[in-house]
């Protein structure tokens, strides 16, 4: 080994990451989609096989029918239920307000309703939630900022 043997320790560069989140759903797979509508988003895709749901030209969503293989292969199984067992799909959205009023208009399933994160005093996010449940069974959160 040549030159200076010491070890710099540095911390490592911060990564800039984008998450694509990727469901495999049902009964609400074709536009005008219940989370397209939902979350004020619209179609970047349009298939009947796979969609991308965007928001000021943003990735938020992409949803997958469970039997299309594509290049990678079947994403879930169909037979192996609760869909979504498990996974929260959490948003937060500028205009919490207008998606508590779609949500309503839309007849969705409400987990847990409007409520403050924290309840009380400060800490936690410090926002507003509401859960719901999509008609495949998937939790759905949205918060406003």
């Amino acid at each position: 080994m040549t030159g200076n043997s010491s070890v710099e320790n540095s911390e490592p560069s911060e990564t800039s990451t984008s998450e694509w989140p990727a469901v495999s759903e049902l009964s609400r797979f074709t536009p005008p989609h219940g989370a397209t509508r939902l979350l004020g988003c619209r179609s970047n895709h349009g298939g009947s096989e796979y969609e991308q749901l965007v928001s000021n030209d943003q990735l938020v969503l992409q949803l997958h029918r469970f039997e299309v293989e594509h290049h990678h292969g079947p994403i879930g199984d169909r037979n192996d239920k609760p869909y979504g067992n498990g996974v929260v799909l959490w948003f937060e959205v500028d205009d919490f307000d207008s998606v508590i009023q779609r949500a309503s208009e839309m007849g969705v399933e409400i987990v847990m309703p409007k409520h403050r994160n924290p309840p009380d005093g400060e800490g936690g996010p410090n926002h507003w939630e509401c859960w719901m449940r999509d008609p495949d069974g998937y939790v759905v959160v949205v918060a406003s900022p």
